[in-house]
């Protein structure tokens, strides 16, 4: 009798187990497979405050943009105008071969300042300094009277790169500094080079959302990993 007793039990509680299981495959199968419009994406997008930094004039194109890059091709971009740059004020075309040569790093910091302008912060840039030789060179500047190596290392194959992700350290440092939850992240470099500025609630919502690939902002540290160079 006591065999018995304990038999049914034992069969009661697999099927509970069975019955809880079957559930909550389901409620994580419903979720995995739910997926955001278009037009979802933009209504969390702007209340997550993404369109802070757009002028009104171009809050309509930027977002029906979004809207059509993700219905169609899945893609975190918004509208970009024939000069290259974004109107949502966030996206950056970045040459990594502009920005390591010439004039390139002024060129691309007051290009960024307008993100900088529109979160009313400050970004001074003085003392630009640079020594060269046939094999080094060290390039430095000042943000705000802090100084920062945009460049010090001997030639190789990897100075676009490393040119680039300085240029995105230095940002987020003087961002950081300013008490700003914001951040540059890296999107890719070369000469179709991206970055975007997210919030970290923003940057966790396009993780969930978007792909993740070589098209799509990454981590600094996941990015190196990446393009281990």
């Amino acid at each position: 009798m006591e065999s018995k007793i304990i038999f049914v039990i034992g069969l009661v509680l697999f099927f509970a187990f069975r019955i809880y299981a079957q559930k909550n495959e389901k409620k994580n199968s419903d979720s995995y497979i739910k997926k955001l419009s278009g037009k979802e994406i933009v209504s969390e997008l702007n209340r997550l405050n993404f369109f802070n930094l757009t002028d009104k004039n171009d809050l309509k194109i930027a977002k029906d943009e979004f809207e059509k890059s993700y219905d169609k091709l899945n893609f975190f971009e918004g509208q970009m105008r024939e000069d290259l740059s974004f109107t949502d004020n966030r996206f950056y075309f970045i040459d990594s071969e502009t920005l390591f040569e010439g004039e390139g790093l002024i060129q691309y910091l007051e290009t960024v300042k307008i993100s900088f302008d529109k979160l009313n912060l400050k970004l001074l840039i003085s003392e630009e300094f640079e020594d060269q030789t046939d094999k080094h060179l060290l390039h430095k500047i000042k943000l705000n009277g802090k100084e920062y190596i945009a460049f010090n290392n001997d030639f190789g194959n990897y100075d676009w790169t490393i040119a680039y992700l300085n240029f995105i350290e230095m940002l987020n440092d003087q961002l950081k500094i300013q008490g700003t939850d914001e951040q540059f992240y890296p999107i890719n470099s070369g000469n179709d080079g991206r970055i975007v500025l997210l919030t970290k609630e923003q940057f966790k919502f396009v993780r969930e959302n978007y792909p993740i690939n070589k098209d799509h902002p990454k981590e600094i540290i996941d990015w190196k990993d990446d393009f281990k160079y």
